[in-house]
């Protein structure tokens, strides 16, 4: 029988330290496989995507990757369920999630990619920003103001609540805060992109979209694939602590996101949305 994957794998390994070497035990992040399927009541099922991930939380990764590509929304989904097909062999069943929608599965160009995600690289192919016109609006100023006190404790904050990082040191984290810098949730997987879809598959399935007035975190770079996952999930700011990508910025300037890079001690840098930041 199968046994279901966890986040870390322990293997033998040969340390070495000056001229003396040694052997002994380590603890690796766990990286395997997850499809991600859909089907309809009328017995209709597609592969939306399948991406290299940390196993742990696979629902919430399922829901946030579908909110984030603008395939389902939380209102959209009936069920989501280990796959028990008969093409999926027992070996492979913890790594095949099937999200059962209420209605159709959507004709969107987005399916039409079979595409594979890596931990690496994201969501190849991701819509411009042109076509994220299409489906998502910039955001509204709101309330939200970030003091410096309250940016600086952020990268602290995530880093305490990396568990699985504490024993691999192999693991991206993604944290979300409320406006007095409290931790609202954090999860962690090899792929940066698959954190942030665990946080917002976490807020979709707990009816808490759209994350307004919610501060997410990151313990990488801040890519346009998240900025777009931050964006679909109706987060005003985005903290990072290594540098954005260029198309990141645009996308921050266009759709109205509080955009902060390289969140390290005390020192940032406000690419976008300046506005929220009260010095």
């Amino acid at each position: 029988m199968r046994v279901r994957p966890g986040p870390t794998t322990r293997i033998r390994i040969t340390e070495l330290s000056g001229p003396t070497a040694r052997d002994r035990r380590d603890d690796l992040a766990t990286e395997e496989p997850l499809e991600i399927r859909m089907s309809a009541p009328d017995g209709s099922r597609r592969t939306a995507a399948i991406t290299m991930r940390t196993p742990g939380h696979d629902f919430e990764l399922a829901a946030g990757f579908l909110c984030g590509e603008g395939l389902a929304g939380p209102g959209d989904i009936a069920a989501i369920a280990y796959c028990t097909d008969d093409d999926i062999p027992p070996e492979a069943r913890y790594n095949t999630v099937t999200v059962h929608l209420k209605g159709p599965i959507p004709d969107l160009p987005a399916l039409d990619r079979h595409f594979l995600t890596s931990s690496a690289c994201g969501v190849c192919g991701s819509a411009s920003l042109e076509s994220l016109h299409d489906r998502c609006r910039p955001l509204p100023p709101g309330e939200l103001k970030l003091t410096p006190d309250l940016l600086y404790g952020l990268p602290g904050a995530l880093r305490n609540a990396q568990g699985v990082f504490g024993k691999t040191g192999g693991l991206h984290a993604a944290g979300l805060f409320t406006p007095a810098g409290t931790l609202v949730a954090a999860r962690e997987d090899v792929g940066r992109h698959n954190a942030v879809d665990k946080l917002v598959g976490w807020a979709a399935m707990n009816d808490r979209l759209p994350l307004t007035d919610h501060v997410l975190m990151v313990s990488g770079r801040a890519s346009y694939e998240i900025m777009q996952k931050a964006l679909a999930a109706g987060i005003p700011a985005v903290c990072a602590v290594s540098a954005p990508s260029s198309l990141a910025v645009d996308l921050a300037r266009e759709f109205g996101i509080t955009l902060v890079g390289f969140l390290r001690g005390e020192r940032c840098n406000v690419y976008a949305g300046a506005e929220r930041v009260a010095a």
